[in-house]
C-alpha cells in the first residue's frame, strides 16, 4: 500500500506534464473490471510510473549542477574581490612613502626668528595639508593655498614643517623652504634638506587619456590623519574651478573620491599607482564642512608643464618676464 501511494503521489505530481494522456482517459482506462482492462491498467500504470521516475531522476540530477554553478560564480566573485583588495593595498603601500604631511606653523611673537623642530611645542599650528615628493633632490609639490600664509608672510614668523618617510621607511621631519609659486594654478614647490636620505618620488602619469568612470585613489592627510586612502572614480573631466587668486583653473578633474580639509596637495592616482592629478578642492554641504562628493584635482599634465619652471625660475613660464 505504501508503495502504491508513493508511486501514485509521484505519478500525480507529473500527471499534467504527460501529453499523450488526459485525466479522463486515464480514469477510463483504470475503471474496467475484465482481465484485458486489468492488463491495460497495469501496462498504463507501469509505463506512467516509469516516466515519472525518469522525470524525477532528471530533476535530482539538475540540482547538483545548478548548485555547482552557483558555487563557482560565488568563488569567482570572491576571487575578484580579493584581487581588487590586493590591488588597493599594494597601491597604497607603494605610493604612501611619496606623500608628505605639511604643517603651517606660526612662531610666538617673542621668538628670535630661529626655528628648529624641537620648538614646535611653543608654536601655533595654523593648518595642515599634503604634498608629494617630486624628485630625489628634496623638491615637494603641493597646493599654493596650503602654504599661502608662508608665501605672503610679512612678520617673519611663519614656518612650514614637512614630515615624510625615506626610501628605507624611516620617518623624519624638515623645515620646508619655498622654491616656486604659481597661484594661478594653485601650485607650489618646497625644498627640504635630505641630508643623504634617499627619497621616493611619485610615478608620474598623464591626464590626457582619462575616462569618466575609471577608478582613482586619493592619498593625503585629512584633518591631520596621516596617510589616509580614499577611493572613487573619475566623475567628470574638463571642469573649471577657481584658483586662490580668483582666476580659473581649466581642465580640472572631478572625482567622488573624498577630498577633505588636509587632503589638498596630495596625489590623485590611477589604478596603476601613477599620479594623474593634485587634489585641491571640494564642494561642502552648507554648514557641515563635509565633502559633498564633488571634488577636484589639478590635472598632472598642467603640473608637469609648470613645476620645472617653478624649480628653475621660481615662477611659472608666463611670469618669467
Amino acid at each position: 500500500m505504501a508503495v502504491v501511494f508513493a508511486s501514485s503521489k509521484a505519478f500525480s505530481s507529473v500527471f499534467h506534464t504527460l501529453a499523450p494522456f488526459s485525466r479522463s482517459s486515464f480514469l477510463l482506462a483504470c475503471s474496467g473490471s475484465n482481465t484485458v482492462d486489468r492488463r491495460r491498467r497495469i501496462v498504463i500504470f507501469g509505463s506512467s510510473l516509469a516516466i515519472a521516475s525518469t522525470l524525477l531522476g532528471s530533476n535530482r540530477q539538475r540540482h547538483p549542477e545548478e548548485s555547482a554553478i552557483a558555487l563557482e560564480q560565488l568563488k569567482e566573485k570572491e576571487d575578484e574581490l580579493e584581487v581588487e583588495e590586493d590591488r588597493n593595498v599594494n597601491l597604497f603601500q607603494k605610493t604612501s612613502p611619496s606623500v608628505v604631511f605639511i604643517k603651517d606653523i606660526e612662531l610666538p611673537k617673542t621668538s628670535s626668528g630661529e626655528f628648529t623642530l624641537t620648538d614646535e611645542e611653543n608654536a601655533k599650528v595654523e593648518g595642515t595639508g599634503s604634498g608629494f615628493v617630486w624628485d630625489k633632490l628634496g623638491h615637494i609639490v603641493t597646493n599654493y593655498h596650503v602654504i599661502a600664509k608662508l608665501a605672503t608672510d610679512q612678520s617673519g614668523l611663519q614656518r612650514c614643517k614637512v614630515s615624510l618617510v625615506d626610501a628605507m621607511g624611516i620617518r623624519f621631519s624638515k623645515v620646508g623652504e619655498i622654491v616656486g609659486l604659481d597661484p594661478d594654478n594653485d601650485l607650489a614647490v618646497l625644498k627640504i634638506e635630505t641630508e643623504g636620505r634617499e627619497l621616493k618620488p611619485v610615478i608620474l602619469g598623464t591626464s590626457s587619456d582619462l575616462r569618466v568612470g575609471q577608478s582613482c585613489y586619493a592619498i593625503g592627510n585629512p584633518y591631520g590623519y596621516e596617510n589616509t586612502l580614499t577611493i572613487g572614480v573619475v566623475s567628470g573631466l574638463g571642469r573649471e574651478i577657481p584658483s586662490p587668486n580668483g582666476k580659473s583653473i581649466r581642465e580640472a578633474i572631478q572625482t567622488d573620491a573624498d577630498i577633505n580639509s588636509g587632503n589638498s596637495g596630495g596625489p590623485l592616482l590611477d589604478s596603476y599607482g601613477h599620479t594623474i592629478g593634485v587634489n585641491t578642492s571640494t564642494f561642502t554641504r552648507k554648514g557641515s564642512g563635509m565633502s559633498s562628493g564633488v571634488n577636484f584635482a589639478i590635472p598632472i599634465d598642467t603640473v608637469v608643464r609648470t613645476v620645472p619652471y617653478l624649480i628653475v625660475y621660481g615662477t611659472a613660464y608666463r611670469d618669467r618676464f
